[in-house]
């Protein structure tokens, strides 16, 4: 059986993770200890991502004919890829808090939804909260109001209802209003 042969499933494989994928980031692994890759492992897989450690060449060969055919100039030296079809930004939010801890993990490039990012890019990428977290602060936000509008109609319940609040109003402005009286007499 020839060479190609045995290589064409594995690049088979690649080009279906990456086939719809949401974000592909590339990251040199060297350096990193055993237990350092178990955990990223770990956290990479309970984020629902794919982290594969692939030969360049294959690589190239998969992206050819993608949006991730841009990342072929970064493919030198080995590299792992982290592939996401559903959250765009876990795969740099993830990889760059663990780089900070494992100094020996280092980015080199990625593609978010259409665009190459570099290094920096990546590391600003990561910055963006998750579609989770965004969702959640969307919904605070709408929910406060609400909140807040039962919460002081509560209050006004609590406090004798709204004939207590229409007591307490005109005599609060009948001082005011004899007081804008007083200058139109004189």
């Amino acid at each position: 059986m020839a060479k190609v042969e045995l290589k064409q499933p594995i690049v088979q494989a690649i080009a279906d993770d990456v086939k719809d994928a949401a974000s592909v980031v590339l990251v040199d692994y060297r350096g990193l200890t055993v237990a350092q890759d178990t955990e990223l492992r770990k956290q990479l897989r309970e984020a629902g991502i794919i982290y594969k450690v692939c030969k360049n060449t294959m690589m190239k060969r998969a992206f050819e004919g993608t949006e991730f055919a841009a990342l072929d100039e970064h493919l030198e030296g080995p590299s792992a890829i982290a592939i996401s079809k559903d959250d765009a930004t876990a795969p740099a939010r993830i990889l760059c808090k663990f780089a900070k801890d494992a100094k020996a993990l280092e980015l080199k490039a990625g593609v978010v939804e259409g665009a190459v990012y570099d290094v920096a890019g990546l590391t600003e990428l990561s910055k963006v909260p998750s579609r989770e977290e965004l969702l959640s602060k969307l919904l605070g936000s709408l929910q406060s109001p609400i909140t807040n509008l039962a919460r002081v109609l509560n209050q006004i319940a609590e406090q004798g209802g709204a004939e207590a609040c229409e007591a307490a109003a005109p005599a609060e402005e009948a001082p005011a209003e004899e007081a804008a009286e007083a200058p139109a007499e004189a």
